[in-house]
């Protein structure tokens, strides 16, 4: 269990910094400093390390000589500007590597690792030679056997007493720390804990901490938190020689060193480790024997419960400051209520759109938010079902509301109910603009169709009306007059009983019925309208189709238009085909409807026409008012339908789902 290596990085340059940092992220901690005064200090906490040194720096030659001078095991790179002179400097002098600012990722990474590599064997030779001639060490002076000696005890016993309160966080961990100081009689002390699950360690609270301590972080599978938890003991300074494992040593050194501390306590909970407490010096300077450390363990106790609390507290007042958050900034209207129909919950959506502060509806009988909306929240406690959602007009700000509500039940527990109020103001009156917007447009393109339409039979009777007093004895003009006109007037009629169906549609007479029928009597109908039987209709309706719950007759219109339409789309084609298939729909074991597709190999429809196909009057026909379609939508609808269009150069696919029959017959 090796620590992490570290690569400090010195550089005024913060884009250059963060180059950096993403480049080694991966493979070491990072530090960065840009105050020439504290890289000793950080070097200090560090111990061995690698050094990048950006030579624009301030000062960067001096601290180059100072850092080969008072720090061997520190490893230096020197990043400069290309054959510029403090990088020839740097080159010749005993350094690890010296590149250019711009060095590429891969060059980095390497040089780096190389870098790791040779600080690691020089660790590993310091540590043999320490075991080499290193005498042992003498038993250390049980100082624990003195009569006289002062119990660590008594002064845990403020600790209940102190930190009952859990208002803020921060404060208390200060509070915990300066007690902590107190209670031991060190000058620095630190706690280190993560928030939440997933979140790294970072330094809480400190005392006489050193600056740099506040940027230093650690994961959960750092080497140091795999330790305690592995381990569960703490490190303290004058034990660290006994460790058997190299490793250890040095991790446990460099935790030492990083926090500028002599003892490390692991603070556990829930049976994992929840952060740790480090300790300076003593302020008399004595060191720390097994009595003081037992006293440690026993504080680190106390101060892993209300460390525990701490951050129980902070994340539930997270989780309420989120949900009131949430509620507060939700587009409805929240009204809840608790199971006496008291106002506990009144949020400023509601406000705005009921009228009311939540200053007069807090606190009090939900009659305060309106009686309507009052009414609806007591069926609401009384009732054991959900009830469906109501709409109805403010009377005071005449506003076109929504509600919803439900009961707040804690699995068993009745808490109350809750009331979701939407204002649809804003969407009723966009709607009615549509409206009259969609109105002027159907008027517009029925004008314009009926002109189109009535203009060319009244044409026809005009000229043939004009031409008669002179061609009056002329038999066969006589003849033709009177053909033409009546097929004119036919035309007219014809034109009147569209539009006069489509605005006037007969009432639907709904029984269950065999769709394969309406089927077949719809290609009929459209082969007798067409006048002609060219095109081959392949038909494949199985017999195991629900029946649905329909009008026969209006079916047969709308699947008459269909088929009709897709003949009409292959008119020009060399080998016209329409299909028109049907299958049921399942859910489950149970057939749930029926889907008929008509398809063709016409030409399809223009992208500028297929949002506007369902419109009145929308036909690229020569002759014709363009209802089809709209019929057939208005028909499924009716049906409780769903009609789907698929159209592209190589044909066009029209789906019709039709809901089985409830009773299957």
């Amino acid at each position: 269990m090796s620590p992490s290596p570290i690569c400090i990085i010195y550089s005024q340059d913060a884009d250059l910094a963060r180059r950096l940092k993403a480049f080694l992220g991966a493979l070491a901690q990072i530090r960065h400093v840009s105050v020439a005064d504290r890289l000793d200090a950080v070097l200090q906490q560090t111990g061995p390390a690698l050094l990048l040194l950006d030579l624009r720096a301030r000062e960067s030659r001096d601290l180059l000589e100072q850092v080969q001078e008072g720090f061997p095991e520190v490893l230096i790179v020197a990043l400069g500007t290309p054959r510029s002179e403090p990088l020839r400097e740097a080159e010749q002098s005993s350094i690890h590597a010296a590149e250019d600012l711009q060095i590429d990722r891969r060059r980095l990474q390497a040089l780096v690792s190389r870098g790791f590599e040779h600080l690691r064997v020089l660790q590993e030779n310091r540590e043999l030679r320490e075991q080499s001639f290193t005498p042992a060490l003498p038993e250390p002076r049980r100082l624990e056997m003195v009569p006289d000696r002062r119990e660590p005890a008594p002064p845990l016993l403020r600790f209940p007493r102190v930190f009952r309160r859990f208002d803020n966080v921060e404060t208390l961990l200060a509070s915990v720390v300066e007690g902590v100081a107190d209670a031991t009689g060190v000058g620095r002390v630190g706690i280190f804990s993560k928030i939440r699950q997933g979140d790294r360690y970072r330094l809480r609270a400190g005392l006489r901490c050193l600056p740099e301590t506040s940027e230093i972080e650690y994961g959960e599978r750092d080497a140091l938190v795999r330790w305690f938890q592995l381990h569960a003991h703490l490190i303290c300074r004058n034990n660290v020689a006994q460790a058997l494992d190299q490793r250890q040593r040095t991790l446990m050194r460099r935790a030492l060193d990083t926090f500028g501390a002599e003892v490390i306590v692991p603070l556990h909970a829930r049976g994992s480790v929840i952060g740790w407490l480090f300790f300076g010096h003593r302020v008399t300077g004595q060191r720390f024997d097994s009595n003081d450390l037992e006293g440690l363990m026993l504080l680190a106790e106390h101060v892993s419960t209300v460390l525990e609390n701490a951050l129980l507290y902070e994340e539930v007042t997270l989780q309420k400051t989120l949900a009131e958050t949430l509620l507060t900034s939700i587009p409805p209207g929240i009204i809840a209520t608790d199971e006496d129909g008291m106002v506990r919950w009144f949020n400023p959506t509601a406000e705005r759109i009921l009228g009311i502060t939540a200053a007069d509806a807090l606190n009090q009988p939900v009659e305060a938010a309106g009686s309507r909306l009052a009414a609806f929240l007591r069926e609401t406690l009384d009732s054991k079902e959900d009830l469906p959602a109501q709409q109805w007009i403010d009377p005071t700000t005449r506003r076109s509301l929504s509600v919803e509500t439900r009961r707040l039940v804690d699995k068993q527990t009745r808490l109350g109910a809750v009331a979701v109020v939407q204002d649809l103001t804003a969407g009723d009156n966009l709607r009615q603009k549509q409206d009259l917007v969609d109105r002027a447009a159907f008027w517009t393109d029925l004008a314009a169709s009926m002109s189109h339409e009535i203009r060319n039979p009244l044409v026809a009777i005009k000229t043939f009306a004009q031409l008669l007093p002179e061609r009056f004895d002329d038999a066969d003009f006589r003849k033709d007059f009177n053909e033409i006109v009546v097929q004119e007037i036919d035309r007219l009629d014809k034109i009147i009983t569209q539009i006069n169906n489509f605005a006037h549609p007969s009432e639907l007479v709904m029984k269950p019925i065999d769709l394969r029928a309406s089927v077949r009597n719809a290609i009929d109908l459209a082969r007798s309208r067409l006048k002609k039987n060219g095109v081959a209709i392949d038909t494949t309706l199985p017999n195991d189709l629900p029946k649905v719950l329909g009008d026969e007759t209006a079916l047969t219109e709308a699947f008459a238009h269909l088929v009709a339409n897709a003949a009409e789309a292959t008119s020009g084609r060399t080998k016209p085909r329409i299909t028109l298939a049907a299958k049921q729909i399942r859910e489950g074991d149970h057939p749930s409807g029926v889907v008929v597709t008509v398809r063709d190999n016409g030409k399809g429809i223009s992208a500028d026409l297929r949002e506007k196909v369902f419109s009145p009057f929308c036909t690229t026909k020569a002759r014709g008012m363009g209802l089809g379609l709209p019929i057939v939508k208005r028909t499924i609808f009716d049906h409780n339908g769903r009609v789907d269009i698929d159209s592209n150069p190589q044909g066009t696919s029209v789906s019709v789902m039709l809901p089985a029959s409830p009773n299957g017959n």
